[in-house]
């Protein structure tokens, strides 16, 4: 290879849109079934980006077409405790007619690369492949161990994806003590002076759940007090209003606290409305993290006009705090009443870690080295991500996806929304963040 061959100087910042349009070209769409095109794909090409760079990349295939893709890299002292970089490849479902601009296109416009998984999360993905492949193209080793994990079936709880690797691979993850991930490391722009960068170290438990109610199936001109669709309609209407109380954890008040500092103003979580009114685009993501929430999502009931069914289903959504499942799933019950039948489709824990050391320090020092105005604060995510499945090996997870975004952008809005995007410089400033994090951790 020549002196002057281009492959010897693309950096990881030069390739890191190109990464993520193609990945976002990878139709991956979650149905919560196996009736999508699965993750297989994209974890080929994800093996074979590795492999270009001397890597000895791993698929696993839990089921056909689920698969997810695993490397090591040797680190320079693997004696110490190894870091995890771990992201999901698969993306929820997405109607083209409904956007801009087609959501497996991986188009650029406007200074942003769109498609479903833009933010969630093959950003993430590009970014660590652009980093990984820089740094072993120029022969730079991290100070540690790392193991990277592209993995299937997040958006439907990661049983074929991060569950699995856990219980049937756990040698996989032999030695790692920590891990980052998405859906944290995004900007929030306060003022000229303060640039908040929301590191995800909470995120609630999940209680998926399917109710039921059975009644007398009849003619639908007579009169039938025990209509399962009634009784079930009210219960869901019941639950749908609720507004669960306020619950405070240390995450969420360590957050407030901090921009309440950044605002010069004290934030109440008790009055909600006023305090979510200071938090802008990001007011969706905290608002969900002040109690737990249970959301409708699905009704099921009947099969004709004039007849009337002896059974209804509705689905629900359940987020609970940490610490507060007991109390979450006491007031579910109480609001349901005695009629429905609740029993959970998919449930998994709530974590919290406290917001120090080492790897912390790490994470406040590359975003301040790229922004002078950065400073790194602990929040907690509404949502879940695969950090569950890990936490089982005692593996310590934080939300760690640096993006510098701009302060119109909706981010919140992004996550499993119509015209997903994200900033082409967000993608660069995320690959030297990650850069510079790698060597400080």
């Amino acid at each position: 290879m020549s002196d002057t061959d281009p492959a010897q100087t693309v950096t990881g910042e030069d390739e890191v849109v190109d990464l993520c349009r193609e990945l976002i070209r990878f139709d991956t769409s979650n149905y919560g079934d196996h009736s999508g095109p699965g993750e297989r794909a994209a974890a080929e090409y994800v093996a074979e980006k590795l492999a270009e760079v001397g890597l000895e990349p791993r698929i696993f295939e839990s089921h056909p077409g689920r698969a997810s893709t695993v490397a090591r890299i040797e680190g320079e002292d693997p004696s110490r405790p190894a870091l995890l970089i771990h992201g999901h490849l698969d993306v929820v479902p997405a109607n083209a007619a409904d956007w801009t601009h087609d959501p497996f296109s991986g188009e650029v416009a406007d200074g942003c690369v769109w498609g479903r998984g833009a933010v969630d999360m093959k950003d993430m993905d590009a970014m660590t492949l652009a980093v990984v492949r820089d740094r072993l193209r120029s022969g730079r080793r991290p100070p540690r161990d790392i193991v990277l994990a592209f993995l299937a079936d997040e958006e439907a709880g990661g049983t074929y994806g991060a569950r699995y690797l856990v219980d049937h691979h756990p040698d996989l993850f032999e030695g790692v003590t920590e891990a980052i991930s998405e859906v944290g490391g995004f900007s929030f722009t306060v003022s000229e002076q303060r640039r908040l960068y929301l590191i995800q170290t909470a995120e609630k438990g999940m209680h998926w759940m399917k109710l039921t109610v059975a009644g007398t199936a009849g003619h639908g001109s007579m009169i039938h007090r025990d209509n399962a669709i009634t009784e079930l309609s009210e219960a869901v209407a019941r639950v749908g209003r609720h507004k669960f109380p306020v619950r405070v954890t240390k995450t969420t008040r360590a957050f407030l606290d901090e921009l309440g500092d950044a605002l010069g103003t004290e934030l109440d979580p008790e009055d909600m409305e006023s305090t979510l009114a200071k938090l802008g685009g990001i007011a969706k993501l905290i608002g969900a993290t002040l109690g737990n929430t249970a959301n409708p999502t699905q009704l099921n009931a009947g099969y004709k006009v004039n007849v009337i069914p002896g059974e209804a289903t509705a689905h629900v959504d359940g987020r609970f705090l940490p610490g507060h499942e007991e109390e979450f799933l006491a007031d579910l019950d109480r609001l349901l009443g005695p009629n429905v039948r609740r029993e959970d489709v998919h449930s998994d824990k709530a974590l919290e870690t406290s917001f120090d050391g080492a790897l912390v320090e790490a994470m406040q020092a590359a975003l301040l080295a790229e922004d002078p105005i950065a400073k790194a604060v602990p929040y907690m995510l509404s949502g879940g991500t695969d950090a569950k499945s890990f936490d089982d090996l005692g593996i310590r997870g934080f939300g760690f996806a640096p993006l510098k975004l701009p302060p119109e952008l909706d981010f919140a809005g992004m996550f499993h929304g119509v015209d997903e995007r994200v900033p082409v410089d967000g993608l660069q400033f995320g690959v030297r963040v990650l850069d510079r994090f790698i060597d400080a951790s």
